[in-house]
This record gives structure tokens, C-alpha cells and sequence, in this order.
């Protein structure tokens, strides 16, 4: 099976051209590629496939196995992909996700795609929709006891469930101790991906970020989203704000006037390959 390694800021997947390959596991293939010791090394594996509803369509599983909804750096990647292979020449793509059609604009320079602009789409604040189960209706800096501490939480879904929590030096949180507490918290049916917040400026954030289904990733496009709606919620920062991940920067700009929160970023390929799939 041939393969691509992608990263957007860190954020590396394995993508599969799924217009020529066929994939009959993929939850079993994903854990296998993901490994870092036995496989390729990855936070997941992400295939690229025809759709009747939009120009492509992906489809992601996490590190071990689980079928997630929507990748913000995965899906710029996607659209690196199809463009700098020759998928497709146009410049505006749609792309079909479990959390609906994405839209997105394309940077070309040199013929190879350079930065992606992509529509994430509304943000979701109602708790029961997130889903979160919890006493109000929003989730806005509101008390949430995790493992004998309490925190702070601003909920917000960006087609996967979000929970943001502010506090001053992230570098020295022990992420790997907190964050399997929160992505497996009974207030989140589902799970929950949790980014860690230090406000700089109005106009600048910076985050760490524990992912559910793959620990800490160096970047998390819906999670970098979903913080900027919050740092406006709360009065933090402009509707236009860089957030600063592990892995690099990304623009997060929420129209507030449309309701849509637009991420602009990198795609970067790291090398083709062929495995036994």
C-alpha cells in the first residue's frame, strides 16, 4: 500500500490515496502505522476518498483505532494532497467530514500548496450537543471537578467535543497525568479534547493539548478553534487571534457577524512510502 506522511504544524498523520488504494480495516491500520517504534509513526491515519457530496472526502482514525470526526490540521493537509498530486486543479475545494462538508481555500506558490484557509464551520456552545452533561445550558469558565482539582471549563464542539482551561505556565503542566482524567470525565459521553490555555496578549494565545484517542499531539486545529471562540467568550482576546501550538502557529479568525470560524495554516509533506498493509 503506498502512503503519504503529512504534518500540519506537528500534527502528522498517514494519508492514503483511497482512489487508488483499498483499505479494508483501517481502525486495525491505523493503530499499526500510528506506532512509532513497529509502524511509520503518526497521530493517526487519515484516507482520502471520492465523495458524491463534495469534491473528496476523509475519513480519520486516531492512534488507537477510534474513528474521529474532524481534523483541522489533517484536513489542510488533505488539501495539500489533492492538489500537489494532481487530484485536482482548483484552487477552492470542498471536503466531506463526519462533521459535515468543510470549505477551503488554497495558497499556491511554486505549483505546490503553501498555506490552506479552511472554513471550520459554526461552533457549537449548547452542552447537551457538545455532548457535555452539565447543570447549564453553556459551558462558559464554569467549575468542572477532575481528579480531586477544580478547573475552569469553557465547552465548545468543532465537530468534536472540546474543553478549554485556562492557567499560567503550560510548559510545566504535567499533561500526561491530567489529561487522561478529562478525556475520559463522565460529564463527556463521548470524550473530550483538552487544550491547555496561557493568554499573552489579545491577540495571541498559546495552548498545549491532550487529544482523545491519541495523548498530547504537538498541534490540534479544531482545538486551537474551539480556544480562540473561547478567549472571545471570555473576554480574552480580538475575534482574530494566533495561537501559538507545539508544533507551530496557527490564524484563527471567528466571524462572529456569519457565525464561522475560519483557520489558516501550513501543510507539509514529510515523505512517500509503501508498507504492507
Amino acid at each position: 500500500m503506498r502512503f503519504t506522511k503529512m504534518h500540519g504544524i506537528g500534527n502528522d498523520y498517514v494519508y492514503v490515496n483511497c482512489l487508488e488504494e483499498n483499505v479494508e480495516n483501517p481502525s486495525e491500520l491505523s493503530i499499526k502505522v500510528s506506532d512509532r517504534h513497529f509502524g511509520i509513526g503518526s497521530d493517526g491515519l487519515i484516507l482520502i476518498k471520492p465523495s458524491e457530496k463534495a469534491d473528496f472526502e476523509m475519513e480519520m482514525y486516531n492512534a488507537d483505532g477510534s474513528q474521529g470526526s474532524m481534523c483541522g490540521n489533517g484536513i489542510r493537509c488533505v488539501a495539500k494532497y489533492v492538489y500537489d498530486y494532481g487530484l485536482t486543479d482548483k484552487t477552492s475545494i470542498s471536503v466531506d467530514t463526519k462533521s459535515g462538508i468543510k470549505y477551503l481555500e488554497l495558497t499556491v506558490e511554486n505549483g505546490k500548496v503553501s498555506l490552506v484557509k479552511v472554513n471550520m464551520g459554526q461552533p457549537e456552545l449548547e452542552a447537551a450537543k457538545i455532548p457535555m452533561i452539565y447543570k447549564k445550558e453553556k459551558v462558559i469558565s464554569q467549575p468542572l471537578g477532575v481528579n480531586d482539582d477544580v478547573y475552569e471549563v469553557t465547552a465548545v464542539s468543532m465537530g468534536n467535543p472540546h474543553a478549554v482551561v485556562y492557567m499560567d505556565e503550560i510548559e510545566k503542566l504535567e499533561i500526561e497525568k491530567i489529561g487522561p482524567y478529562f478525556e475520559k470525565h463522565p460529564a463527556f459521553p463521548e470524550g473530550v479534547n483538552t487544550e491547555f490555555v496561557h493568554v499573552i496578549d489579545e491577540n495571541t494565545v498559546e495552548m498545549r493539548v491532550w487529544e482523545r484517542g491519541s495523548g498530547e499531539t504537538l498541534a490540534c486545529g479544531t482545538g486551537a478553534c474551539a480556544v480562540a471562540v473561547a478567549c472571545v467568550l471570555n473576554g480574552y482576546t480580538n475575534d482574530e487571534v494566533t495561537v501559538k501550538l507545539l508544533g507551530g502557529d496557527l490564524k484563527i479568525f471567528w466571524d462572529r457577524k456569519e457565525n464561522l470560524v475560519y483557520m489558516t495554516g501550513p501543510a507539509t509533506v514529510v515523505f512517500d512510502g509503501v508498507i504492507e498493509a
